[in-house]
């Protein structure tokens, strides 16, 4: 395990300014706001932790509400108990990719640069061996959206729920199925649940990846290498005491993350604790996450690479840090927490880049802030937000960090009167694109889960597509409306994968 890399904020102070020395002089480029709606209902929604939402010619996936309640209300699919559908939003137009069964939820998780995206997708059916007579889980199941069509990617050995979590530009898909095999430590922690295993899909085929010792393995990501990362249990005794994996609340197996190649799982470790897991991975075989220190008292962000092995990103001097996105430049991009009394601790947003770590600030009237994407051109978007937001977990103003900062504040880069107040920026690509969410006038941002919405923001200027300038009168802030819309239906998966404890909260905590 290498050294710890704790770095002050006056160094990354120091490294901001030469690395950007026209900071002062930064400008600002406006934007035009896309409010992407809904398909009639509440709320419209970015998924899957962030990763793999857009890609580099502007194509956004998630999933929005339609009118009409979740037809198994003992357990929604959302916190609104409406029906979602997975879209994609391509070159201004917003289309519902539709769902294995009519009436019932989907979402697109991960988009790759051809197009190509996956997810999940209820069928209609009910899962036997999970819930009870009065609540029915309702069965799920990864799917691939090609060519204007939908494909159950379907599961191993008999089981009966699939997630989808990503697909590279070769079109292989990588996640996680269940078998029939109890397991009552199961990724899937819900009453009757069985055995959870990491596949690999491709050319028609699914193939178990294995596990590391465990009963339990998840595939997150797969780059355009085809290197697999995921996280899986060591073992199958519960330690002594909870761990992060278990937010804390129970006594789980060792948990660590893993790289996949070629047939062949390596365990990548962690930094004394019980519970390590992976957040994000690169096209160079990068590989970023968090892990327990010893005692599982204090988690922090690690980066990892075959010639360099696990390293301890440190913090801003707080108990905890964690990462958020990694790109193809090693730029990393999360948040850690500052040291003092409170609990919780305040946190900040950090970039690391080049072995410093720059802390990113709040707004002055903020106490916190998080980091979720960073593009190849070193823009960094994401939340801030004051204490009592904090601690709830709620982010209010959505920002952008450039050219050494300071952040900024992107509602002060979209017109005036807007359609809605941007509380989260949560990807951007490398043509400067944001996608996000916000909340629509006289609604809380601590209601984003059941009344946001998903935008996107078109940079204005001469060398982009879209020049705000050249627009007709008022067209800098557009809304979808209730888009276009098919007879099905597909799941969101950001309370999904909340409560499958697969990467942690899945949707956006400050």
């Amino acid at each position: 395990m290498k050294k710890n890399r704790v770095f002050t904020a006056s160094v990354a102070t120091l490294f901001a300014l030469l690395a950007f020395p026209d900071v002062l002089a930064a400008q600002h480029t406006r934007y035009k706001l896309i409010d992407l709606g809904t398909f009639g209902g509440q709320a419209s929604y970015l998924s899957n932790g962030f990763d793999g939402i857009q890609n580099r010619h502007g194509t956004v996936v998630g999933a929005a509400d339609i009118a009409a309640a979740d037809p198994d209300p003992g357990f929604c699919f959302n916190f609104d108990c409406f029906v979602s559908h997975a879209f994609q939003w391509r070159d201004g137009k917003l289309t519902d990719l539709g769902a294995l069964a009519p009436g019932w939820s989907s979402v697109a998780l991960w988009v790759n640069e051809s197009g190509q995206a996956v997810g999940i997708s209820e069928n209609g059916m009910i899962d036997p061996l999970i819930g009870s007579p009065s609540i029915g889980f309702p069965e799920f199941r990864a799917v691939l959206w090609q060519n204007g069509g939908i494909t159950d990617l379907g599961t191993l050995a008999g089981g009966y729920e699939s997630i989808a979590n990503a697909i590279n530009k070769h079109g292989q898909v990588v996640g996680f199925t269940t078998n029939t095999v109890s397991d009552p430590y199961s990724f899937f922690p819900f009453p009757g649940t069985t055995q959870s295993r990491a596949f690999l899909w491709q050319n028609g085929v699914m193939q178990d990846l294995g596990t590391l010792g465990g009963p339990d393995a998840n595939a997150l990501f797969i780059n355009d290498h085809g290197q697999i990362a995921g996280n899986s249990y060591t073992n199958t005794t519960a330690n002594a005491v909870p761990d992060a994996c278990s937010g804390f609340s129970a006594n789980l197996p060792t948990q660590d993350p893993f790289v996949w190649k070629d047939g062949q799982m390596t365990d990548l470790g962690g930094l004394g604790g019980t519970c390590s897991l992976v957040t994000a991975q690169n096209n160079r075989g990068q590989v970023t996450g968090q892990s327990d220190l010893a005692g599982d008292l204090m988690y922090h962000p690690f980066v990892w690479s075959k010639r360099q092995g696990m390293q301890d990103l440190g913090t801003l001097g707080g108990n905890t840090g964690l990462t958020n996105w990694i790109n193809d430049n090693g730029d990393i991009v999360g948040k850690t927490d500052l040291p003092g009394p409170l609990t919780p601790q305040d946190h900040h947003a950090v970039l690391w880049r080049h072995d410093v770590m720059i802390d990113l600030g709040t707004f002055p009237e903020d106490t916190s802030s998080n980091a979720y994407f960073v593009n190849s051109r070193g823009q960094v978007v994401g939340t801030s937000e004051d204490r009592a937001h904090m601690i709830i977990g709620v982010g209010e103003h959505a920002f952008l960090w450039e050219n050494g900062g300071p952040m900024v504040d992107l509602n002060t880069l979209i017109p005036s009167g807007s359609s809605l107040q941007l509380t989260y920026a949560v990807a951007i690509n490398e043509r400067g694109e944001i996608a996000g969410f916000g909340v629509p006038p006289g609604v809380l941002p601590e209601e984003y889960e059941t009344k946001g919405h998903a935008y996107i923001l078109i940079p204005c200027g001469d060398d982009h597509p879209s020049n705000c300038e050249n627009d007709a009168p008022g067209a800098a802030t557009l809304s979808m409306g209730t888009g276009s819309r098919t007879d099905e239906a597909i799941p969101s998966a950001t309370q999904f994968r909340q409560r499958l404890r697969l990467r942690g909260p899945a949707l956006p905590k400050p």
